[in-house]
């Protein structure tokens, strides 16, 4: 069963995560049949999205939705991780070339040095206006030089976006999608995303308390954080520290698309479009990209969808 662990380092400005993905995981590659379809190298990379997209869901107080996006002018073109406030959580990717064996973030998506990475917050109940947030920051450091891999990348994105240091370790193989997260505590109580309790740029990273247990963390293998059991590896890294954990969260598996949001994304093509292929095919077929769910919409579906302005869209299409 999948779960997340937080935790907290007894006197010290330090704070923890350790997420397990096992069958949440699993269904993930067996919905969208990826094993095949997709090179080792980009599912590992969309594993360790999905471990990191949860991680970072569970350490903000948001309701709303975390969409981790990584994109750029490799032969993976696009790829992404969506989690829910209650951690239920979606992956996918688009690939558009050959992965080379072996190839690491940079040789996927940042080949001429394009690549980006997007942390999306969107609000479930939006105002009017109201639009989501989004940071962006490329796929190399702040000398230029290239990343190779997705937990040094977004490190750089806490260090730049909340001025925290962050420590995080992510690994994943076709049975199970983990990571771990340390992270300093803000001196001051209040969210650094609102610009409060901000340190001077020549402070951040001298904590001796993050930096020894961020060093505890790095030692962590991928062998061990796969392999290994939550409890296990806790004790293992920090047998010499007092931690305080709290009751585990189950992350899962969870997809959102819907008969009423494939029937609205056909209402925006506009009728002319959606008849066009209604009379090449004698149906329009959609599948979801993160779960495989087909939608089936023949003639007399697509007359109800667009029989009135007022009428919501959904129709009759029938899911299979």
């Amino acid at each position: 069963m999948s779960e997340l662990h937080k935790f907290l380092f007894e006197g010290l400005p330090v704070r923890g995560m350790l997420v397990r993905l096992t069958d949440s995981w699993r269904e993930v590659l067996k919905r969208r049949e990826v094993v095949g379809a997709h090179p080792p190298e980009l599912r590992a990379l969309m594993g360790e999205m999905a471990a990191a997209a949860v991680l970072m869901q569970s350490n903000i107080k948001f309701n709303g939705a975390l969409v981790l996006q990584v994109f750029g002018d490799g032969p993976v073109k696009l790829a992404v991780a969506e989690v829910q406030p209650d951690l239920s959580f979606r992956a996918t990717a688009k690939l558009v070339g050959e992965v080379p064996v072996g190839a690491k973030l940079e040789a996927m998506l940042n080949v001429h040095g394009q690549g980006r990475c997007a942390i999306t917050l969107d609000p479930k109940d939006r105002l009017p206006g109201q639009q989501p947030y989004q940071g962006v920051v490329p796929l190399h450091g702040d000398h230029k030089e290239p990343l190779q891999k997705l937990s040094e990348v977004l490190e750089h994105y806490m260090l730049q976006s909340e001025q925290l240091d962050t420590k995080m370790i992510l690994f994943a193989n076709d049975e199970i999608a983990a990571g771990l997260l340390i992270q300093r505590l803000p001196i001051q109580g209040e969210g650094n995303l609102e610009g409060q309790g901000r340190r001077d740029e020549d402070d951040i990273g001298l904590s001796d308390a993050f930096n020894r247990i961020s060093m505890l963390a790095s030692t962590l293998t991928a062998e061990e954080l796969l392999g290994l059991d939550a409890d296990t590896v806790l004790r293992r890294l920090f047998w010499e520290e007092t931690v305080r954990r709290f009751e585990p969260l189950a992350p899962k598996f969870a997809c959102s698309c819907s008969t009423g949001r494939v029937g609205q994304m056909l209402k925006g093509l506009g009728r002319e479009e959606v008849d066009s292929v209604l009379a090449e095919r004698g149906n329009v077929e959609i599948g979801c990209e993160f779960c495989g769910q087909q939608y089936h919409f023949d003639a007399v579906d697509v007359g109800e969808l667009f029989a009135a302005d007022h009428a919501q869209a959904g129709g009759s299409g029938t899911v299979q």
